[in-house]
């Protein structure tokens, strides 16, 4: 699933952000080991949660017509939780880059129609971008990756997990009712 969510957004941004080429696309770690060919965008994954205020435990039902009913229960929602930065040799060409990547980004509070791939395709994805970030200190981040600090984006990309397996029981169309007297 966390690799279809990468091809998503390889899709989206491609398709959105002027001069970005494929491979100047990544999504790993910025520490000291990265060192990309300029220009470039970083997307990297650093935190995946349980949305909890999305949680339902009711179930779907399927009724096809055919005397059958598909129960199953609703998916769990899963938020990704990004750090998008842009590489790009000077702070000025980084910010412009940054920028675009943000522009279109906001341009797609949900992500849908055929950008969502392979498990995701169908689905919508609601995006979160520029609220609080769950990184406890952003300098410490940056420490600890090894790297000076530098210009980036909070992108939370909210997927469904489909875990539950489905259950075909007979369709119910008449109800029955019956009154058992009980004599003394």
């Amino acid at each position: 699933m966390l690799d279809d969510l990468d091809r998503t957004l390889r899709e989206l941004l491609l398709g959105q952000v002027p001069d970005l080429a494929a491979d100047h696309l990544h999504f790993e770690p910025p520490d000291t080991d990265f060192t990309p060919a300029v220009p470039a965008v970083d997307l990297f994954l650093y935190d995946v949660r349980e949305n909890r205020q999305l949680r339902s435990n009711d179930w779907e039902l399927d009724r096809p017509g055919n005397g059958s009913v598909t129960k199953r229960r609703a998916p769990r929602r899963v938020d990704c939780s990004y750090l998008i930065t842009a590489w790009a040799g000077d702070p000025l060409s980084e910010h412009l880059l940054l920028g675009r990547v943000l522009r279109a980004l906001l341009q797609s509070p949900v992500i849908a129609g055929d950008t969502p791939q392979g498990e995701l395709a169908g689905q919508q994805l609601p995006t979160s971008i520029l609220q609080p970030t769950l990184l406890q200190g952003i300098g410490e981040f940056w420490q600890a990756m090894g790297n000076k600090p530098r210009a980036a984006v909070h992108l939370t990309v909210t997927a469904a997990v489909d875990t539950a397996t489905p259950s075909t029981v007979p369709e119910v169309r008449e109800p029955t009712i019956r009154i058992v007297s009980k004599e003394p």
